[in-house]
């Protein structure tokens, strides 16, 4: 049984454990009938971690249950279902936020991590699993935040589509005939909105341009080097002792930088790195 979230940064699609978590899913689904989701802010996004949404409000202090909007504030939480266990031991995952006590209401989270232990004390039910939409989680583990964990650019539930509903709907509950438009309070909890071009050159100097895009031209060298396989990581760094030398001259050799290094101290080696194939000098070196 799926559905299908769609965000402002792509669609992710959920296999959900009706066996396992009858109850905890039959409230994701109605809700996502009911089209609570739509344009709710991920308020929370840890690297590594958990994305976290399902607020209307996006302050991560409201939502409710679909018994609490069908019957009021009473019903805003339930229990949820603690057996059989499922722990968060990988990225992709789905789970409702515990509001204490074992209490469940709107808000969930997706996993953005393996073996996130620290979790499975806290109360919080793991209800499906990410089928499709990996590359989803990776976009929202990589969003810019604040000191709260809260990104700068909004991200946003867009809409979510059930392809299957094994579930008898509760009492007076009724499937909207179309999405409804955001309301005012919705659309004013966010920040940079998502369809929001930034520019990110304003208010620089030609020379502060100019050097943020070469270090953007040198990071996506390195990532072409990394997906080559020339290094094993985009990110990665010599040790602390090695000294990176570029622009050299095509004829220099490792005899002549031992030469030129050693007066300032003792040299272990050096190595000008070069052409495979042909063995001419890349003009860099070790």
């Amino acid at each position: 049984m799926s559905v299908v979230i769609e965000t402002t940064i792509g669609d992710i699609t959920v296999d959900l454990f009706l066996k396992e978590r009858p109850r905890a899913t039959l409230n994701f689904l109605k809700l996502c009938k009911l089209k609570y989701y739509n344009f709710n802010l991920f308020h929370t996004v840890q690297h590594g971690f958990i994305a976290q949404t399902g607020d209307p409000s996006g302050s991560g202090d409201g939502g409710s249950s679909v018994w609490g909007v069908l019957e009021g504030k009473h019903k805003r939480y339930f229990e949820g279902e603690t057996v059989p266990k499922i722990k968060h031991t990988e990225p992709g995952l789905l789970s409702m936020v515990c509001a204490g006590e074992g209490l469940l209401g709107s808000q969930f989270f997706f996993t953005l991590g393996p073996e996130l232990l620290s979790l499975d004390g806290g109360g919080h039910c793991v209800i499906g699993e990410v089928t499709e939409g990996h590359e989803v989680l990776r976009k929202l583990s990589e969003v810019i935040c604040d000191e709260k964990h809260r990104p700068y650019k909004d991200v946003r539930v867009t809409h979510t589509m059930v392809l299957e509903d094994p579930f008898e709907d509760p009492r007076g509950f009724r499937v909207p005939s179309r999405s409804p438009s955001p309301s005012a309070e919705r659309l004013a909890g966010g920040r940079i909105a998502a369809d929001e071009e930034i520019d990110d050159t304003e208010g620089k100097s030609a020379e502060e341009i100019a050097e943020m895009m070469a270090e953007k031209e040198a990071k996506a060298r390195a990532t072409i080097l990394e997906i080559v396989g020339d290094i094993p990581d985009a990110e990665m760094a010599p040790p602390e002792n090695v000294l990176f030398v570029c622009k050299l001259n095509p004829v220099t050799t490792d005899d002549d930088l031992q030469i030129i290094f050693s007066r300032f101290g003792k040299i272990v080696g050096c190595e000008v790195i070069r052409d495979k194939v042909s063995g001419d000098s890349l003009q860099y070196a070790f």
